[in-house]
């Protein structure tokens, strides 16, 4: 296990850093993180913006094939994202594990469980990256 300093594709950084992604956990095929809920991310109604939680997904699920596929000259992008709400956070953090199900040679395919902060399951994500020869 190596931890979010070492990685190569800068976490924290642009758009990631806008909502407050901190990497916690990089494993082979496994990558954790977590943001703290605030005002910031929240949708009128007072909870997380759906749109945080398929951020967090594809920026974990991207990071984690790019450490896999950059040292053989290859790109990761993110190429499809589907994203199931069962409950909704409203305070404290969000926590993120994603898990790769499938590496092939142009796509890997990752899950994705986002809990609060007490551990329950509170949305599911598929994330599609693409692999390609880096530009």
């Amino acid at each position: 296990m190596s931890t979010a300093p070492q990685l190569p594709t800068a976490p924290g950084a642009g758009f990631d850093r806008l909502y407050g992604l901190e990497i916690t956990e990089v494993g082979d095929g496994l990558m954790r993180g977590t943001v703290a809920v605030r005002d910031g991310i929240k949708q009128p109604a007072g909870l997380v913006h759906g749109g945080v939680y398929a951020a967090m997904a594809e920026s974990l699920a991207t990071t984690g094939t790019a450490l896999a596929v950059t040292e053989n000259g290859n790109a990761a992008t993110g190429l499809s994202n589907q994203t199931s709400f069962l409950r909704p956070i409203t305070a404290g953090r969000i926590d993120a594990v994603a898990r790769a199900r499938h590496r092939g040679r142009t796509t890997w395919v990752w899950e994705v469980e986002l809990s609060d902060e007490a551990g329950r399951l509170c949305v599911v994500t598929r994330v599609t990256v693409a692999v390609s020869p880096a530009p």
